[in-house]
């Protein structure tokens, strides 16, 4: 029984092991921000991006859309360039006017508080893809647009107002269902031909483990310098894997285009003396995961403290390059979509709220 439960579990393992190492999915997305005035910080950001690697950028200071990638610079003439800066320099006055909008929505009167738009799609190396468009405001969901209904989900009453309107923009709606479903997928083909040697290469992940003494001890599993985005980390308990008190923390970006992941588990400090855990790293550029155990002694407070301030900074670089995502509510989401606004009423080219 036991030796057969274990040949079972192993076959489960390495069935998805080699699934996740060899399935592919690529992404094409924008991200739009406004913020409001008066913070140092841009108005009104747009930040591009193909498999989680930044393309292209605006704000509103520059006011200039521009490549972030040579191998962008090289394909895309210097017209798209001029025309995507025009419609950023447009769309910079809705979301001016979003922020206030939505601010009245929630009365608020003063504070900081931003507004986002993501819309972008994906595309499986099986041929399978997906779109997406939704707002979101001050970190929460706002509203989402369903392609198979055609129709706005409003997850808060404030969105209702938006959702009563939008639904009957069908032109607008047929519009976006076109760009996700097809339009959408031509570019992000486009731009994995451009960087393929850049979007197709793999880097190992470097691994780390730092740990705090405390009552509760947490155990920090840092990877980083990976590529691809996709990485998986779990723990394990004495050979059994660990799903409660794990903090799984989001996938940040790193400066030379690579990517770095934590997580955090918690767990009392006899129970470290006492059982042997372990942190387990899976990546598409390795052939077998890679595995820590847990020291039994401990880190000490520098280390870690330096490692989360190091995470913080690269948070910040994050958000003033204008990548802010939003929390994973209901639609299981990742970064937010395009329409035009939350301002004044207007024609079924624009989302006005």
């Amino acid at each position: 029984m036991c030796r057969c439960s274990a040949v079972i579990k192993a076959l489960i393992f390495l069935t998805f092991f080699l699934h996740f190492s060899s399935a592919v999915t690529h992404t094409l997305q924008h991200v739009l921000t406004g913020v409001t005035p008066g913070i140092n910080f841009p108005e009104f950001t747009v930040v591009g991006q193909v498999d989680g690697q930044q393309i292209d950028y605006y704000d509103s200071e520059i006011r200039e859309m521009i490549p972030k990638t040579e191998w962008i610079q090289k394909n895309v003439g210097d017209d798209s360039w001029s025309d995507e800066t025009q419609f950023r320099q447009g769309y910079q006055e809705i979301f001016k006017s979003n922020v206030g909008t939505a601010m009245q929505r929630f009365n608020q009167t003063k504070g900081v508080h931003t507004i986002q738009q993501m819309y972008g799609c994906e595309l499986d190396d099986d041929g399978t893809t997906r779109g997406y468009k939704q707002w979101g405001y001050d970190g929460e969901d706002f509203i989402t647009f369903d392609l198979k209904t055609l129709t706005w989900i409003a997850p808060t009453p404030q969105a209702l107002i938006s959702k009563n309107k939008w639904d009957y923009y069908t032109d607008f709606n047929n519009y976006w269902k076109n760009y996700l479903e097809n339009i959408c997928i031509e570019w992000l083909k486009k731009h994995l031909t451009y960087g393929r040697e850049t979007l197709e290469r793999k880097v190992r992940p470097e691994m780390s483990l730092f740990q705090k003494e405390a009552t509760y001890s947490e155990v920090v599993c840092h990877a980083t310098g990976f590529f691809p985005k996709a990485v998986m980390i779990t723990w394990q308990k004495d050979g059994e894997d660990v799903h409660e008190d794990v903090d799984l923390r989001e996938t940040l970006p790193n400066q030379d285009g690579s990517f770095q992941k934590r997580s955090i588990l918690k767990v009392p400090a006899e129970e470290l003396q006492k059982h042997t855990y372990t942190c387990v790293v899976q990546h598409s550029s390795l052939e077998k995961e890679l595995v820590r155990e847990v020291p039994k002694g401990g880190a000490t407070i520098g280390v870690i403290v330096g490692v989360i301030a190091a995470v913080i900074a690269l948070v910040i670089v994050t958000v003033v390059a204008g990548i802010v995502i939003w929390k994973k509510k209901n639609f299981g989401f990742k970064p937010v979509a395009q329409n035009s606004a939350l301002a004044s009423e207007g024609n079924s080219s624009s989302n006005n709220s």
